[in-house]
């Protein structure tokens, strides 16, 4: 008997910890998190140092266009409150294959393996330059600094508006690449050396009203697909980002819904992250600048319902 009440004290007592650790959340910050700068696309990822990276393009104040957009930051933290600007990791005039008039550095992404940082970025050859896309692929052992471009990924042609990459690296180590724009979204393997396609380019089936901005994440074996849909409200801020799921990184997808609607930007980009148990929407807004293309980038918590799919994001601004 006396075995027995011990038994059950310490069952009451796990269960309380587990209840308490269950309570814990993190509270955010204001949004936008960036406000010293106008950034845009955030490209979020946790690494081994277990902080939260976020790769972001930067909009030029005043604002002429998307087409001068030229240089990449990085910011991270360690309790989704307080953020650390590491500065600018690249800019349109170290791309040696690039546009000789620069600009033109839109949505980054980034992966790991093997000791080092994979940085992907669009960035066109040449004048004609929704003809001449190339993924450009810089390099590092840091995660924050001392990228240095190595080239562009061979095989991928120069498709109409192919652009926005994402790089999801699944389990066992097998990495993929994902791009797309102009309604198509096509994906490969990518070899061990991160910087050639393994095969052939796929396109993406099952996707419903794909306009651009691939983001690739997995839950509980689940592959998800988000992006930016054509939804157009006058063309003022009107694209929302959609999600498909599948059972496998290269499709097919089964449409799933809206979870994020407009924010009141000329375009709409996100990515999705897992930060110390919980679970993030990464998005940008125009609530600084007023103006669509001059955006800035916000966080908010994301909820999965019990059957796998995604709560619609609540977007907060200001002070939580």
């Amino acid at each position: 008997m006396k075995t027995f009440f011990i038994t059950l004290a310490a069952l009451s007592l796990t269960l309380m910890s587990c209840n308490s650790q269950k309570q814990k959340t993190v509270t955010l910050g204001p949004n936008p998190f960036i406000t010293h700068m106008y950034t845009a696309d955030p490209s979020a990822h946790v690494w081994e140092d277990g902080r939260l990276y976020v790769y972001a393009s930067h909009d030029i104040d005043p604002p002429r266009g998307c087409d001068l957009m030229d240089r990449y930051h990085v910011f991270s933290t360690d309790d989704m409150v307080n953020w650390t600007d590491h500065g600018e990791i690249l800019n349109s005039s170290q791309v040696p294959w690039g546009r000789k008039d620069g600009g033109f550095m839109w949505a980054p992404d980034c992966a790991y393996k093997n000791g080092t940082y994979y940085f992907y970025f669009p960035h066109p050859s040449g004048d004609d330059w929704n003809n001449t896309w190339k993924v450009g692929v810089a390099t590092s052992k840091y995660p924050a600094k001392d990228f240095e471009v190595q080239g562009y990924i061979e095989g991928l042609g120069n498709a109409f508006a192919m652009i926005d990459p994402c790089v999801f690296v699944d389990d066992d180590g097998q990495a993929y690449f994902y791009y797309g724009g102009g309604g198509r979204c096509a994906a490969a393997k990518l070899k061990d050396n991160m910087m050639e396609i393994a095969e052939p380019l796929r396109d993406m089936e099952g996707l419903t009203d794909f306009h651009e901005a691939t983001w690739v994440h997995k839950k509980d074996g689940v592959y998800y697909m988000s992006y930016a849909d054509n939804h157009s409200d006058n063309g003022k801020g009107a694209n929302r980002l959609n999600y498909a799921t599948s059972d496998s990184p290269m499709g097919p997808w089964k449409y799933q819904g809206i979870y994020l609607e407009p924010t009141g930007c000329d375009t709409s980009h996100g990515s999705i992250a897992e930060y110390k148990g919980e679970w993030y929407a990464f998005y940008h807004n125009c609530s600084i600048s007023g103006q669509g293309n001059l955006r800035s980038v916000c966080v908010d918590k994301l909820y999965y319902n019990s059957d796998g799919t995604i709560q619609v994001v609540k977007q907060t601004r200001g002070q939580k």
